[in-house]
């Protein structure tokens, strides 16, 4: 009860500046980085990775792995995502992505809303999409901004902000591991 009557007092005493949100940084910014992302040649094969979910106060709220099984068919990366949740339970989402360019994806998820441009340049790889998520009982539509890092070990950071009007009120750090055992 609490949380929801902060997050409302906090919409009507935000300045409008900072629920039109930040523009972010462009994934180009990176073009010269290294070790180079490509997510069909990172995402080939079987991968598996550690995540949590933290509020807009940075306490967590959810932990979680997930176990990706992905296939690169001439232009076409399929992954297929289990995550399985620290209370027990299990969710399953199947992106396929279409390469248009050296450094641009079309994906597709069943439960995303529409068609996602995808962008990667250096040791970056950068998506915003909407996604509806149950919040309480009921559907929710978050506007996430997706970014991975590759770093040199080969292991791929995933930092996503959850925002709602322009107001991140969720984050989501993953942590990819193509070494790891299933």
């Amino acid at each position: 009860m609490y949380r929801k009557w902060l997050f409302r007092l906090a919409l009507m005493v935000l300045p409008l500046g900072v629920l039109a949100g930040c523009s972010s940084v462009d994934v180009e910014h990176y073009a010269g980085t290294t070790p180079r992302l490509d997510i069909g040649d990172y995402f080939n094969g079987k991968t598996r990775a550690w995540g949590m979910v933290q509020d807009y106060s940075g306490e967590v709220q959810r932990r979680f792995t997930v176990d990706i099984n992905g296939q690169l068919e001439g232009n076409t990366l399929t992954l297929d995502e289990r995550f399985t949740y620290d209370n027990g339970k299990t969710d399953r989402r199947v992106w396929t992505f279409e390469r248009q360019g050296e450094n641009r994806w079309i994906g597709h998820a069943d439960d995303v809303e529409q068609a996602v441009e995808a962008r990667q340049a250096g040791h970056v790889f950068h998506m915003n999409y909407r996604l509806p998520v149950e919040v309480s009982g009921r559907e929710m539509t978050f506007t996430l901004d997706d970014w991975m890092y590759l770093q040199p070990d080969g292991r791929l950071i995933n930092r996503t902000a959850m925002s709602k009007f322009g107001v991140t009120l969720a984050e989501i750090t993953i942590v990819f591991d193509r070494n790891a055992p299933p």
